[in-house]
């Protein structure tokens, strides 16, 4: 069984433990003919530079928005549309919906930006409607007001269906006998949804949002960088596009580590502490404590 778990194991460590050797760019004035070894070493200094730059904390800003507003609104779509997907009678309907569902993810983020731009953009779909309706034309990709809601529009009609993948496999988890024990005893759908299929579902509910909040600061590079320009640095800007104009593009290299530590740091942080208040209300969680 140790055999058959290492090529997976070798996968994380390459790409996923050794990588962070270069977080200790976050603390050089890191020149790339230099290398790691002979960059100088110049401490906190990046770190500074970053937090009195404007531009980081709008940065900051926007991308708390973007977090906030998907983790409230996309978050449960996916757990609706199971229950939705779930409750199809016919097979044969529900196998052809959850194909449907499916299909988006595995469209890039260029096609979409490009369907999008020609449904809701200033010479699409929507607005050639209201305008032959006598209504303003209203161009909802470059309106900086509702970039963050058109992002989690976008989320929505990509990975929802994706997302429904895991909860449908929990829903085959729950005992059928306890739906059956809930209908003997008088409750209708709606109280079983309620007093079995929910409970059912917590302990994976809980686990993808402790999984989610360790991403929470990473809202999507390559769907907002095709769409940054259209709205302004002023809302499109977050910190995965800082770190890339800000960092990379200007060979900031030690701002830009900076800052992608401080994104790491926090969203371990987060699932740490999820995962604690989850075993303080009873649930494993990602793992279990120690007194569990």
């Amino acid at each position: 069984m140790l055999l058959l778990a290492l090529p997976g194991l070798a996968y994380f460590v390459v790409f996923h433990y050794v990588p962070l050797l270069g977080y200790m760019v976050a603390f050089q004035d890191y020149q790339p003919y230099l290398g790691y070894m002979h960059s100088v070493w110049v401490g906190f200094t990046n770190f500074t530079t970053a937090f009195a730059q404007p531009a980081f904390w709008s940065a900051v800003g926007n991308t708390l928005q973007i977090a906030v507003i998907q983790l409230v609104f996309f978050f449960p779509v996916p757990i609706g549309l199971a229950l939705l997907l779930n409750s199809v009678v016919s097979e044969r309907l529900r196998r052809f919906v959850q194909s449907v569902v499916y299909l988006p993810h595995f469209i890039g983020w260029v096609i979409i930006v490009s369907i999008f731009q020609q449904i809701l953009g200033g010479a699409g779909l929507l607005p050639d409607v209201l305008g032959s309706l006598g209504l303003p034309r209203y161009d909802m990709m470059s309106d900086p007001e509702a970039f963050p809601w058109l992002l989690t529009l976008q989320m929505v009609w990509k990975d929802a269906g994706w997302g429904t993948i895991i909860i449908l496999a929990a829903l085959l988890t729950i005992d059928r006998q306890s739906y059956e024990a809930a209908a003997i005893d008088g409750a209708g759908p709606a109280r079983r949804l309620w007093h079995v299929t929910l409970p059912g579902l917590a302990p994976v509910i809980i686990l993808l949002l402790i999984l989610n909040l360790g991403q929470v600061l990473s809202v999507g590079f390559e769907q907002i960088l095709l769409q940054r320009d259209a709205v302004g640095p002023g809302a499109g800007e977050v910190l995965d596009t800082y770190v890339y104009y800000h960092g990379i593009k200007d060979n900031d290299w030690g701002v830009a580590a900076a800052v992608g530590l401080i994104k790491a740091v926090i969203g371990t942080a987060l699932v740490l502490g999820a995962n604690k208040v989850a075993h303080r209300l009873g649930h494993e969680g990602v793992y279990r404590g120690a007194d569990r």
